[in-house]
C-alpha cells in the first residue's frame, strides 16, 4: 500500500513529467523543421525510389502519428485537422484504416507543403493542450504513446537526410544539402586493432528504466562462442583496397543473393562513390557524394552506404567475418571500441527476429515492428545523421539486405 508520503511524491512528479514532456516536444518537433530550413519546395516534394520518401510527407507523416496515436484516442473533443489526411500519410498501420501506396507518395503535390505547415502547427498546439490540461487517466494512457511518437520522429528525421541525399544523387548537378566552411577530412585512421568480447553465457537486450522500442526485448540470455571484434570501422581507404583487388567481380567472396544483386544492378563501389572521370564530377580520382556535396574520397573515413551483401563480400576478403548483433551488443560497453555510434550503422550477420518470448506492444503500435521480422538484417550503433541520444546498445535498427541508401557501414568480427 502506498503511504501518504509517497502518494504526495507521485502526485508532485506528474506536473515535473508533463512539463520535462512538453519541453522535449518541443525540441524534437522544432528540429524536424530545422532540417528543411535550406530546402525549396521542389525540394522537399519529390520522391526517387520507392523505398524514400519526400520530405514533405515526412513532415505529415509524423504529425499524423501523433494525431492518430494520441489525439484521436485520448484528446477529448479534440478534431482532426482533415480527416482525408489518415489515408494520406498512414504508413503501414492497418488497424489505423487505408493508406496511400507508399511508390507514389511523391504523386501528391496536393496538400501543399504551406497546407502541411498548418497540419502540424494544428497538431503541436493540440498536442500542448492535451500535456497541460489531461486528465490523470488520460495522462497515464497516453503518456507512453507520446514517448513513442518522439522517438519515431526521431527516427523520421534521419530519414528525411537520408531520403534526400538519395533524391539529390538522382540529379546531375550533384546539390549540396549543406555547405561546409571546410571539407571534413578525418585523421590517418590508426591499423586495425582487435578486442576480444564476453563470452559464454551474456544477456543481451533492455532491461531498467528508459524508454526502448518493443523489439529490444526481454532481455535474455545467449551462449557466445570467443570471438574479437574489430576496435574501429572499416575505412574508405581499406574498402577501395577492396575495389582495387577486384572485390566486385570475385564470385567467390559474396553470397549467392548479393553476387546475383552485384550483376544485376551493376554495382562497382559503394553508392554515391564516384568513379575517377565520372561525367557529373570529373576528377582524376575517386570521389564521394554526401549531405555537404561533393568531395574528395578520404581514405581514413569509415566508409558508408554499403549493403549487407557488400558488407559481407568484404569482410569475407579481409579474411573475417560481420559480427552477430549479440556479439556486438555484449562488446559495446568496451571502452577500447570506437565509432559505436554517430559514424555509420554497422551491418550484423543477425537475421531480424523475435527476442525469445518477445510480445509486441498493443494496440495499433502493435504494428510498429514485429511485423517486419522477416527478410531483414540487424544493424546496431547509430548514423552521423541519428539524432543525438536516440540511440542506445540495446537499440535494433533493421533493413532489408540490399538497402544501402542508408549510412550503413562495417565493423569486423572474427573467431578466437
Amino acid at each position: 500500500m502506498t503511504d501518504h508520503s509517497e502518494a504526495a511524491r507521485l502526485a508532485d512528479a506528474v506536473p515535473a513529467q508533463r512539463d520535462a514532456l512538453a519541453q522535449r516536444f518541443r525540441q524534437v518537433r522544432a528540429r524536424s523543421a530545422e532540417l528543411t530550413t535550406s530546402l525549396s519546395a521542389e525540394d522537399q516534394g519529390v520522391q526517387s525510389m520507392p523505398d524514400a520518401s519526400p520530405t514533405k510527407w515526412h513532415l505529415a507523416h509524423t504529425a499524423w502519428f501523433f494525431e492518430a496515436v494520441v489525439l484521436v484516442p485520448h484528446a477529448t473533443g479534440y478534431r482532426p485537422f482533415d480527416a482525408r489526411f489518415f489515408h494520406l500519410f498512414n504508413s503501414y498501420y492497418d488497424a489505423l484504416g487505408s493508406r496511400h501506396p507508399r511508390p507514389q507518395r511523391g504523386l501528391l503535390t496536393r496538400p501543399s507543403l504551406e497546407e502541411v505547415h498548418a497540419f502540424r502547427r494544428h497538431v503541436d498546439a493540440a498536442v500542448a493542450r492535451f500535456i497541460e490540461d489531461a486528465s490523470a487517466s488520460a495522462w497515464t494512457a497516453a503518456e507512453p504513446l507520446l514517448t513513442l511518437s518522439l522517438h519515431h520522429e526521431q527516427q523520421h528525421q534521419e530519414l528525411m537526410l537520408t531520403d534526400l541525399l538519395h533524391a539529390f544523387s538522382c540529379n546531375p548537378l550533384l546539390p549540396a544539402y549543406a555547405s561546409a566552411s571546410a571539407p571534413e577530412r578525418h585523421r590517418a585512421a590508426e591499423p586495425l586493432a582487435w578486442v576480444p568480447g564476453p563470452a559464454g553465457a551474456v544477456a543481451i537486450g533492455h532491461a531498467g528504466d528508459g524508454f526502448a522500442f518493443d523489439n529490444e526485448g526481454p532481455r535474455h540470455t545467449v551462449w557466445l562462442a570467443p570471438y574479437e571484434l574489430g576496435h574501429r570501422l572499416v575505412t574508405c581507404g581499406e574498402y577501395a583496397d577492396f575495389i582495387a583487388d577486384g572485390g566486385y567481380r570475385t564470385p567467390s567472396l559474396w553470397l549467392s543473393e548479393g553476387w546475383a544483386t552485384v550483376q544485376a544492378q551493376g554495382w562497382q563501389a559503394p553508392l554515391y562513390w564516384l568513379a575517377p572521370g565520372d561525367p557529373r564530377a570529373p576528377a582524376d580520382h575517386w570521389q564521394v557524394f554526401g549531405l555537404q556535396g561533393v568531395g574528395p574520397l578520404d581514405p581514413s573515413a569509415p566508409v558508408r552506404h554499403l549493403s549487407f551483401y557488400e558488407a559481407a563480400a568484404y569482410a569475407e576478403w579481409a579474411g573475417a567475418r560481420l559480427p552477430t548483433e549479440a556479439e556486438w551488443e555484449a562488446a559495446s560497453s568496451d571502452a577500447r571500441l570506437t565509432q559505436l555510434t554517430g559514424h555509420a550503422w554497422q551491418w550484423t550477420r543477425s537475421a531480424y527476429d523475435p527476442y525469445p518470448g518477445y510480445r509486441p506492444w498493443s494496440g495499433a503500435v502493435g504494428e510498429y515492428n514485429g511485423k517486419f521480422m522477416v527478410g531483414q538484417i540487424v544493424l546496431r550503433g547509430g548514423s552521423l545523421a541519428t539524432p543525438e541520444g536516440h540511440t542506445r546498445p540495446t537499440y535494433r535498427n533493421f533493413f532489408p539486405p540490399a538497402a544501402r541508401w542508408q549510412f550503413t557501414g562495417v565493423r569486423l568480427a572474427r573467431d578466437l
